[in-house]
């Protein structure tokens, strides 16, 4: 009998701590329990994703311009150069000596050109007290003329042989980074010898990128009326994913659409300053010459649109759509138009108004139509607006 009681008291009391126990995600009136969020107007910058390349807005393909045996290379490959730095020093000894050789052919028409012009002066003075004669005369000024000419060509020859020999010098055009050279001491160089090494300007740097161009046209109608170029900011994403920190400038649209794509190329100027990390070589700097970016097209003015977490929108065959919780606290299924997005945040542009109330927390226990206990949702750090 003691054991029977027990038995029985032990099977009351499970029933009664079953029975206590509410069953997950349910009000105790049957509705299950949802966190909600207000729908509000938030500022949020609007921006659009696009597939870029960077670019160098300087580029030089450093050649000989004449033939002759490299004496010096003056630089590193892969460091970065000023604007006039020596980068080759070609044999300057056939070219200076050519240089001597026209000077002085020079130099001897212009001493003729001095005899000449006496001559002539004698002539014609004895012309006028009739002691000479007009062929002498006629004679003295066709040889001046002769020597003037000569001593025109033989300068010419000079100028020639200097900027011959001031070709044996190669200096750097810009200011960038230079690339591999092609020729080594000792070689001989000349202007078929092609492409001795490339200068890629660093800093800034364009960033191109294509849009099709009925992106194009609605970007023009979204901006235009704002300041058109200044009312939109670059931003950039590295390859690894990270966000560039300096925003560039739009500048240029070009003029044709390329037929094969329907796109047209759009193009801005991005700052590439040098980082803070010091190699045997120099500093280095962020962006490269032909490097794939993803690239933001920012407002750069805030627009006040409605913003609601990203937990409450949903996605059938139909539409995106959210659950408003109504007066009744019945759950309403509402088609919405989304705006930009974030994996925390969405802009609705249509489909919501300001004040209603929509299920982020519990949506996978809603039905439409059906009641449900609303709570405030847990505070999240997904407030952020997209594009901030």
């Amino acid at each position: 009998m003691n054991f029977s009681s027990n038995l029985l008291r032990s099977s009351i009391g499970l029933v009664l701590l079953i029975a206590a126990t509410p069953s997950f995600g349910q009000a105790p009136g049957g509705a299950p329990s949802v966190g909600v969020e207000k729908v509000e107007k938030k500022p949020i910058t609007e921006s659009t994703e696009f597939i870029g390349r960077i670019e160098a807005i300087n580029r030089v393909a450093v050649v000989a311009r004449v033939t002759a045996f490299v004496d010096k290379v003056n630089f590193v490959d892969g460091t970065e150069v000023k604007k006039g730095d020596l980068l080759y020093q070609l044999e300057r000894g056939p070219f200076q000596a050519d240089l001597d050789a026209k000077k002085a052919v020079a130099d001897q028409f212009e001493a003729q050109l001095v005899n000449a012009n006496v001559a002539l002066e004698r002539s014609q003075a004895l012309l006028k007290s009739n002691a000479g004669a007009q062929a002498t005369v006629d004679a003295a000024l066709a040889t001046q003329k002769a020597l003037a000419a000569q001593v025109l060509g033989a300068k010419a020859s000079v100028a020639q042989s200097q900027i011959n020999l001031d070709y044996t010098t190669i200096a750097s055009p810009i200011d960038g980074k230079i690339g591999r050279t092609a020729i080594t001491l000792g070689n001989v160089v000349s202007p078929s010898s092609g492409t001795l090494v490339t200068i890629i300007g660093q800093d800034p740097m364009y960033v191109t990128f294509p849009v099709s161009v009925r992106t194009q046209m609605d970007l023009r109608k979204q901006y235009a009326a704002k300041g058109g170029f200044d009312a939109v900011k670059i931003r950039v994403k590295l390859p690894n994913g990270e966000l560039y920190g300096s925003p560039g400038k739009l500048d240029f649209i070009d003029n044709t659409v390329q037929a094969s794509t329907d796109t047209i190329i759009l193009r801005g100027t991005i700052p590439n300053p040098l980082l803070k990390i010091q190699t045997s070589r120099g500093n280095l700097r962020e962006l490269s010459d032909n490097e794939f970016v993803t690239v933001s097209l920012e407002g750069v003015t805030p627009v006040e649109m409605l913003v609601v977490a990203r937990s409450a929108i949903l996605m059938d065959q139909q539409s995106d759509y959210v659950y408003v919780v109504d007066a009744q606290n019945k759950a309403q299924r509402r088609s919405v138009k989304l705006g930009q997005s974030t994996p925390a945040v969405a802009a609705v542009l249509s489909g919501l108004q300001p004040g209603e109330m929509v299920v982020t927390e519990g949506v996978q226990r809603v039905k439409a139509g059906a009641p449900v206990s609303p709570s405030p949702a847990t505070p999240t750090p997904a407030t952020t607006a997209p594009g901030q």
